[in-house]
C-alpha cells in the first residue's frame, strides 16, 4: 500500500478552499467577512457554523466540531486522513505522488476504508455484470428497459446487476484479494450456521446507496424473479460505514439542484427517484420506503429549508404516513405536499407525462402541508364529534412543533376558520402541548409517532419499497424488520488529556500563551512609533515575531507547559515555523504577480471609461493604493494565518482539533463595522498583550510555588516545630516569592486574578 508524500499534502492544503469544500454539503451564506450555515454534526435549527474563507477553517460553535478542509471531510464522510487528503486531491485534481508504506502504517489504516474498498469493487463488479455479461443483459437491463430507464440514468445512478449464482461474487473477490470478513461486514456476502459462505445479492437489479460525497455505503437489491423464494428486496445492514436513518438515496445526484432550486422533493422508492430524474426533476430524494428520521431531516435541511412531500393516491397510506412529516415541521422546514391523481405513483406519474407537465402539475398542485392534513383526516368525520375532536388533537400536535412562532400563529388562525373551532382555544391547546413537549423529548415523541404510522398501514407498494432481509441458518433469504441500533454517522474526537499543576490550575494561563502561538506565530511584533515617554521604540523590534518572543520568554525562565498537548502543540509550531521563510518567499511571488494582475485588469478598465487625463491620473493613484493594500493584506494574512493552516491540517488529531479550537473566533465583525467604527483588533495589540500573557502565566506559576512552600512550612511546623533553622529558612524563602509576586502584580496591573486553588482530594 502507498501514502502520499509531504510535498503532495501541502499542495493540496494550499490549494483546498473551506469555502468550496463546505459548500458541497452545505448550504451556506455570507454573513460579514465569513460564511454561516446549519451545522452538519447535530440537529439544530439557527445557523452555528461559521466558515473563514481568510482562515481556511470551519467551526460550529454549539457542538465544537470543524477545522481545515481535510478535517472536515474526516468528520463528516468517516473518511481517515488519508482519504480525505485523497477526496480533495481529486476535486481539485491534484496529481498524487506516493511512497511505499511501513508496516506500521499498514497497520494504522482503518476497517472503514477496507469496507469502503471492498463496496467500491462492488459496484464495479454489479455494473459490469449489467452491461457485459448475457445473464445481465438479458435479465437486468431488459428489466430497466421495461421500466422505461435510459442509459443516461442508468449510468447516473450507477445501476447494475447480481448473476444468479451462488458464489460468483464471492470468488471474484477473492481473486482480487478482499477478505471474507469484510465481504461480509458490508453485507455483500452472507454465512449460514454451518459457516457456508454465499452471495447475497444473487439474481437481483441493484441500487447503490451513495454518501453526499459520492462514495458507496449500501445496496439495495430486487429480485427479478416470479416466484416467492427470499424477499422482494435485499438491502445492506447497518456497518460504521452506513446507518440507513442517516442516507437519502439520490441525495448525491440530486444535492446540486436541490441547492439551485432552494428545495428538495421527497419520494418513497429508487425507481420515483430515477424516474423523476429522467423527466428533468433532478432535485428529488428518497426515504426508500422507511419513515423519516431524524437524520434523514437534518440531511435535507443541509440544502433547503423547503421541501415537498409527493405521495400517492392511496388515501389510507397517506394518512398513517402524515404523522411522520411532523419532524419535517419541528426541524423549521416549510413543508408542502403533493398528492398524484388516482392510480398512479410518483415513477409511474413520471413515465406517463412530459416533463413539463410534470413541472406543471407539481407547481399548481402542491399545498401547504397543515391544509393538506387537515382536508384528508376531516373527510368522513362530518358526521363523527370523537373523531373529529382527535383529528383536531393530531393538527395541534403538528402546529406545536413548529419552532417559528409566528408560522404558529398563521396556522391556529387558518385552522381555527377550517375547523370551525376558536383561534383562541386552538391557540390554548397547542400552548398546552407545547409545555408538554417542552418537560418530554419531542424528537422522541415524533419518532415514536412516525413508527406507529409505519406499521399502522400496510402501505408499501409491491414494485418499489424496499423490504429488509436476513439470511436463515440455511442460506436461504427470508423477509424480516431488522431494528438495528443507529450507529453514529461521525467519528468520535480523541479526547484531550490536560496535565495540570498539582496545586493550581495552570491550563487558562498555558492555553493563552499557545493561543497567542498558533494564532499569530509569525506575526511581527509591530510597536507604536513612540512609547509613552515620547522615547522612539527599537527599528528591529518589527522582525521580532510572535513564537520567537514567546519561546525566548519561557526558555530565559525555564518555562515548561505543565499540559502536555500544550506542549506538544508548542514544539510542533517551533517545527513548522522553520520553514516560513522559504514558503514566504514563495507567497510573496504569488501575491506580487496578484497584484500585477489586478493592476493590469484596473488599468485596462481606466482607459475604457476615464476621459480626461487628470482623470486617468487620479484613478492610476487610486488604483496603485488598492493593489499595494491588497498586497500587504495577502501577506499579512499569510503571516497571520501560516501555523494555524498547517497544523489545522496535521495528521495528529489531538493537534488538529486543538487547534481549531484555539484559534476559531465565534463573532466577528462585519465591514460595516470596521467601516465605521475603525477599532484595534489583537493582531494590533500583540506588542501589549504577549509580555501580559507571559507575566500572567509566571505570577501563576508563582503562586503555586507559594502554596506548595507554605504547605511545607506548616507541615515542619506541625511536626518539627523545634527545627528553628530550616522554619526561618522557609519563611525567608517565603517571604522574598511574595515580594516577587507583588512586584508581577504591578507589572500586569493593579487586578490581578489569583489561580485557583485545586483542592486536594
Amino acid at each position: 500500500m502507498y501514502k502520499i508524500d509531504n510535498e503532495t499534502v501541502r499542495k493540496i492544503i494550499d490549494t483546498a478552499d473551506i469555502v468550496e469544500v463546505v459548500s458541497d454539503f452545505v448550504s451556506l451564506k455570507r454573513r460579514g467577512a465569513n460564511y454561516i450555515g446549519l451545522c452538519p454534526f447535530h440537529n439544530e435549527r439557527t445557523p452555528s457554523f461559521s466558515v473563514s474563507k481568510s482562515k481556511g477553517i470551519c467551526k460550529c460553535f454549539s457542538c465544537g466540531k470543524g477545522g481545515s478542509p481535510v478535517n472536515f471531510i474526516m468528520l463528516h464522510e468517516q473518511m481517515s486522513y488519508q482519504e480525505a487528503l485523497r477526496y480533495l486531491a481529486k476535486k481539485y485534481n491534484i496529481e498524487i505522488k506516493e511512497h511505499e508504506m511501513s508496516d506500521k502504517e499498514r497497520l494504522e489504516e482503518s476497517e472503514r476504508e477496507s469496507l469502503f474498498a471492498v463496496n467500491e469493487f462492488a459496484l464495479l463488479h454489479f455494473c459490469h455484470n449489467l452491461k457485459e455479461t448475457t445473464q445481465g443483459h438479458d435479465i437486468g437491463l431488459a428489466y430497466f428497459r421495461e421500466r422505461g430507464i435510459n442509459d443516461a440514468m442508468i449510468e447516473k445512478f450507477k445501476l447494475g446487476y447480481a448473476l444468479d449464482s451462488r458464489d460468483e461474487f464471492l470468488q471474484s473477490a477473492r481473486s482480487k484479494g478482499y477478505k471474507d470478513e469484510n465481504l461480509i461486514t458490508t453485507g455483500l456476502i452472507g454465512k449460514t450456521d454451518r459457516g457456508d459462505l454465499y452471495d447475497r445479492f444473487r439474481g437481483r437489479v441493484i441500487y447503490p446507496v451513495f454518501k453526499v460525497s459520492g462514495k458507496v455505503v449500501a445496496f439495495g437489491g430486487r429480485t427479478l424473479r416470479t416466484d416467492k423464494v427470499g424477499g422482494k428486496y435485499v438491502n445492506s445492514p447497518e456497518s460504521i460505514i452506513y446507518s440507513k436513518s442517516n442516507e437519502l438515496y439520490g441525495l448525491y445526484q440530486a444535492k446540486p439542484a436541490i441547492v439551485k432550486n432552494d428545495k428538495c422533493i421527497l419520494v418513497e422508492g429508487y425507481m420515483d427517484v430515477i424516474s423523476m430524474f429522467q423527466k428533468g426533476i433532478e432535485n428529488v430524494v428518497a426515504s426508500s420506503g422507511t419513515s423519516l428520521t431524524d437524520g434523514q431531516v437534518r440531511l435535507i435541511h443541509r440544502f433547503t429549508s423547503n421541501i415537498t412531500v409527493i405521495y400517492d393516491s392511496d388515501a389510507a397510506g397517506i394518512k398513517a404516513s402524515l404523522r411522520g412529516i411532523d419532524m419535517l415541521l419541528a426541524e423549521g422546514l416549510d413543508v408542502k405536499v403533493l398528492s398524484l391523481p388516482d392510480g398512479d405513483d410518483p415513477d409511474s406519474f413520471a413515465q406517463s407525462h412530459t416533463s413539463s407537465e410534470v413541472e406543471e402539475y407539481i407547481k399548481n398542485n402542491e399545498v401547504d402541508f397543515i391544509k393538506f392534513k387537515t382536508d384528508i383526516l376531516l373527510k368522513g368525520t362530518e358526521n363523527d364529534p370523537i373523531q373529529r375532536a382527535k383529528v383536531i388533537s393530531d393538527i395541534v400536535v403538528s402546529i406545536s412543533v413548529i419552532p417559528d412562532p409566528i408560522k404558529r400563529d398563521i396556522y391556529i388562525k387558518e385552522c381555527s376558520i377550517r375547523l370551525n373551532v376558536d383561534d383562541r382555544v386552538l391557540g390554548n391547546e397547542v400552548l398546552k402541548c407545547i409545555e408538554k413537549l417542552r418537560t418530554e423529548d419531542y424528537k422522541k415523541i415524533l419518532v415514536e409517532r412516525a413508527k406507529a404510522s409505519s406499521s399502522d398501514s400496510e402501505i408499501i407498494s409491491d414494485k418499489k419499497t424496499p423490504t429488509e432481509t436476513t439470511p436463515d441458518t440455511t442460506g436461504k433469504e427470508t423477509g424480516s424488520n431488522e431494528n438495528e441500533s443507529s450507529q453514529s454517522g461521525y467519528q468520535v474526537e480523541p479526547e484531550i488529556t490536560v496535565t495540570e499543576s498539582p496545586s493550581v490550575n495552570l491550563e487558562p494561563y498555558e492555553r493563552q500563551v499557545i493561543r497567542y502561538v498558533l494564532k499569530y506565530g509569525m506575526v511581527p511584533i509591530e510597536t507604536p512609533a513612540e512609547d509613552g515617554d515620547g522615547a522612539e521604540t527599537d527599528p528591529d523590534s518589527t522582525s521580532y515575531r510572535t513564537i520567537d518572543f514567546i519561546n525566548d520568554e519561557l526558555s530565559t525562565d525555564g518555562i515548561t507547559f505543565t499540559n502536555q498537548n500544550y506542549g506538544r502543540l508548542f514544539a510542533m509550531a517551533l517545527g513548522v515555523s522553520t520553514g516560513f521563510t522559504e514558503d514566504l518567499k514563495q507567497f510573496e511571488q504569488k501575491a506580487l504577480d496578484q497584484r500585477a494582475k489586478m493592476w493590469e485588469e484596473g488599468e485596462a478598465e481606466i482607459v475604457k471609461k476615464a476621459i480626461t487625463s487628470e482623470e486617468i491620473e487620479k484613478s492610476r493613484k487610486q488604483l496603485s493604493e488598492e493593489c499595494d493594500n491588497q498586497y500587504a493584506k495577502a501577506l499579512s494574512e499569510f503571516e497571520a494565518n501560516y501555523i494555524e493552516r498547517i497544523l489545522s491540517s496535521s495528521p495528529d488529531d489531538i493537534a488538529r482539533n486543538m487547534t481549531v479550537e484555539l484559534t476559531s473566533d465565534k463573532y466577528v465583525l462585519s465591514k460595516i463595522h470596521y467601516r465605521f467604527n475603525p477599532i484595534e483588533d489583537e493582531k494590533d495589540n500583540l506588542y501589549r498583550l504577549l509580555p501580559r500573557a507571559i507575566f500572567e502565566l509566571r505570577n501563576a506559576i508563582l503562586h503555586d510555588k507559594i502554596l506548595k512552600l507554605s504547605d511545607k512550612l506548616n507541615t515542619i511546623y506541625r511536626k518539627n516545630p523545634e527545627d528553628i533553622n530550616t522554619i526561618q529558612e522557609l519563611m525567608k524563602e517565603l517571604m522574598n516569592m511574595k515580594q516577587l509576586e507583588s512586584r508581577l502584580a504591578k507589572i500586569i496591573g493593579e487586578r490581578v486574578v489569583i489561580p485557583p486553588v485545586r483542592r486536594r482530594r
